[in-house]
């Protein structure tokens, strides 16, 4: 089986490739592409690749390419886990946001708009080159913001599922608390990327005990606490939110706390470069501990998972006892399992998946707290992709406008001067 890795130079890759080690009967992998125009970073990476492979005894063979056409020709499934503009882009994304008194975030809000604007173009156009070379190919989306990137594809017709980390994170950490395996969880996990909560968690599968009131009963303060959120919000709720709806529920004292630190691309800059210093290093034969750190955890049995019930290797069983398909967290075409949102809307959902697609799970009742902010994101990113499709700053303003984290007029115009001033060099309108 061959799997190719665009944007393979990233410094989770290691994580990628120690997952596909572990779960080899999972997922069997013969040969691994990582496709990169970076080769300062691609080659530290590769070499960490095989090094890896060969210390778990697996016998894929790996191979590092920055053509996209040859690195994904015959290729099974295709990963996009690529960031236009690297940690430079995304420190602007953080910060000019600010100047205007709006969250400053790399995949929502003005900063997620210009990761949008700057990466739906060149994910389409690698799409484009995996279908002439590929067109049977699976392609597997981490790139963010996953929703908006996932919708593009999908409405340009690719075979295409998107994927993120956070269900899978609390999973375990429910499963923790539970004291059972993280396959005996699952999650009613419904919103869309970034915006998500647990409207139950249940054990044994779909139609299991939900056991979320136990949870939050007896767990409540460490939750709060996690979340930077006062008790009684979770109490008012009564579901658990994803930490991304910080953004949201505290958007003015988030802004004053990330004006008072550096941010966040500034501090992941840092830690890659040590990352690839110790990549290079022909004596490291495994994941180090601060790659840990980077941001990511539990990405490659994610993605692991996904690919094999995709291609058809996993011999799952989901938790309505249907053979060959798995039920798991991931991006897709919502086809009326929210019904207030249109049918080819990407949502973040439960889906059963196999060699067919992913299909949503039906959902229980979203509650007017969830389902208002929902639609009102939903409306954000219908604009954000017109915007990203086809350009111009009457667009941008729109998307901003629409944007729950921005909305008054006067900040929309504001940050759509700065939005395009930035990243004038990766729009092709500008």
């Amino acid at each position: 089986m061959r799997i190719a890795v665009v944007g393979g130079g990233s410094t989770y890759t290691p994580e990628l490739v120690d997952g596909l080690a572990r779960l080899r009967d999972t997922l069997p992998v013969s040969d691994l592409v990582l496709v990169d125009p970076a080769k300062d970073r691609l080659e530290p990476v590769a070499g960490l690749a095989r090094r890896i492979l060969a210390q778990q005894g697996h016998p894929a063979t790996v191979t590092a390419t920055s053509d996209v056409e040859a690195g994904t020709a015959g290729a099974d499934a295709v990963l996009l886990q690529l960031r236009v503009g690297g940690q430079a882009a995304r420190h602007q994304d953080e910060t000019w946001p600010l100047e205007c008194g709006c969250v400053g975030q790399e995949t929502t809000g003005a900063g997620g708009l210009a990761k949008a604007l700057r990466t739906v173009p060149v994910v389409l156009d690698i799409a484009e080159r995996v279908r002439r070379t590929s067109p049977d190919a699976w392609i597997v989306d981490f790139t963010n913001p996953v929703g908006i990137v996932t919708r593009a594809l999908l409405r340009a017709g690719h075979r295409t599922v998107g994927l993120c980390n956070v269900a899978v994170n609390l999973q375990r950490r429910f499963a923790g608390l539970l004291g059972v395996p993280p396959e005996e969880v699952h999650l009613d996990h419904y919103g869309l990327n970034h915006l998500t909560w647990e409207l139950g968690v249940r054990l044994g599968g779909p139609g299991g005990a939900d056991v979320l009131p136990r949870l939050l009963d007896e767990h409540a303060d460490a939750f709060a606490l996690e979340l930077r959120m006062p008790r009684r919000v979770l109490e008012t709720l009564g579901v658990f939110p994803s930490y991304y709806l910080r953004y949201y529920y505290a958007h003015d004292e988030t802004v004053e706390e990330l004006r008072t630190k550096p941010s966040r691309a500034e501090e992941v800059a840092a830690m890659e470069r040590e990352l690839l210093r110790m990549y290079d290093d022909p004596a490291l034969t495994a994941k180090p501990a601060l790659l840990g750190k980077r941001g990511g955890a539990f990405y490659s049995e994610a993605a692991v998972a996904l690919v094999a019930a995709l291609l058809g290797t996993s011999g799952g069983q989901d938790g309505d006892g249907k053979p060959g398909s798995n039920v798991q967290v991931v991006n897709v075409r919502n086809d009326g399992t929210l019904p207030f949102l249109p049918r080819d809307a990407v949502i973040e959902a439960p889906a059963r998946v196999g060699p067919d697609g992913a299909v949503p799970l039906d959902a229980p009742a979203v509650g007017p707290l969830q389902a208002g902010l929902i639609s009102h994101v939903h409306a954000y990113e219908e604009l954000a992709l017109q915007a990203a499709l086809h350009g111009g700053r009457e667009r941008v303003f729109k998307a901003l406008l629409a944007h729950p984290l921005v909305g008054q007029y006067d900040r929309a115009e504001a940050l759509t001067d700065r939005l395009v001033a930035h990243n004038r060099e990766h729009l092709a309108w500008a």
